[in-house]
């Protein structure tokens, strides 16, 4: 596969603080600073994703999302879905 996300410090500033995005192209971290005018453009990154927050269902809903996005790009690019499973876990969470 050779792909994953960089989580540990923003893309732009190289600061470990204030991680909120994640670059939808590199799957690297960036911070509201390093966002600038680019972060309607960039994916959230819910605190839970790094370790630093309870794992409440909204947070998990959106780190699902997010890896989610990844997933279909990455490992089913010719537009095939997720598997089943992941989508009823969302299912479940949303409840």
């Amino acid at each position: 596969m050779g792909f994953g996300l960089d989580l540990s410090a923003c893309a732009v500033t190289g600061r470990r603080e204030g991680l909120v995005h994640v670059s939808p192209r590199t799957g690297r971290a960036v911070s509201r600073e390093g966002a600038g005018a680019w972060a309607d453009r960039l994916l959230p990154l819910p605190p839970v994703l790094r370790g630093e927050a309870p794992a409440e269902r909204g947070d998990i809903r959106e780190g699902l999302s997010v890896t989610g996005y990844f997933l279909a790009r990455r490992l089913m690019p010719d537009g095939r879905p997720l598997p089943a499973a992941r989508d009823r876990l969302l299912t479940i969470i949303g409840r």
